[in-house]
């Protein structure tokens, strides 16, 4: 169920000020947390129209998980909730920064503070590509 009004030329999804977002062909739309504080990326996930409006509603981080298929309101069994404190849609409308608040700990399922924990390491002489992990601050 989408209740946001339908997005409208591209004058109005660029310049416009009514939120209309836009849904991929899965009625899906990324959505980057970033810590409000540090400015560091914490996870990427994925909200529909109803985790949308709740995340709205309840002004915590509610998502769509594409593996369980049902909305997920983070934090509420893990204790690792995303207070927000912003969002912002991009150009189009078909993408989303939250800023949020991260209580309860980290925000990985690992048990790390984030989930860009790996950089790319530059390919290796055989053609593979490592990952190393981040360095913390």
């Amino acid at each position: 169920m989408n209740s946001f009004p339908a997005p409208g030329n591209k004058s109005q999804l660029e310049e416009g000020l009514v939120f209309t977002p836009k849904f991929d062909a899965d009625g899906l739309l990324p959505a980057m947390a970033i810590d409000a504080a540090t400015k560091e990326p914490l996870m990427l996930a994925y909200m529909n129209a109803e985790s949308l409006q709740l995340t709205l509603e309840l002004g915590e981080a509610v998502y769509w998980s594409r593996s369980r298929r049902e909305i997920w309101h983070k934090g509420k069994t893990s204790g690792q909730v995303q207070r927000v404190v912003e969002i912002r849609t991009d150009c189009d409308q078909d993408a989303l920064v939250l800023y949020v608040e991260q209580l309860g700990g980290g925000c990985c399922h690992t048990g790390r503070n984030d989930c860009f924990y790996r950089s790319i390491a530059t390919r290796s002489p055989d053609g593979s590509v490592a990952l190393r992990l981040k360095l913390q601050a």
